[in-house]
């Protein structure tokens, strides 16, 4: 199974509650600062233009219940 991947950014409020969220639902996920590593800034830019980004399964989703940071 494909591991879940949160792009966020640091200071991101929308971002933290991603993380709290997807914790509290028991997904497991690697985190993806695109502020610290210049590659994953380069993977986020070409899927959306603001983060949080989830991408699962091969869904991408921008946002956490309907916010954007």
């Amino acid at each position: 199974m494909e591991k879940t991947i949160l792009y966020t950014l640091r200071g991101c409020p929308t971002c933290d509650k991603a993380k709290r969220g997807l914790t509290q639902c028991g997904i497991e996920f690697e985190e993806r600062l695109v502020d610290q590593n210049s590659a994953w800034w380069k993977e986020a830019v070409a899927l959306a233009a603001t983060v949080p980004i989830i991408v699962s399964g091969g869904r991408v989703e921008v946002g956490w219940q309907g916010e954007a940071g």
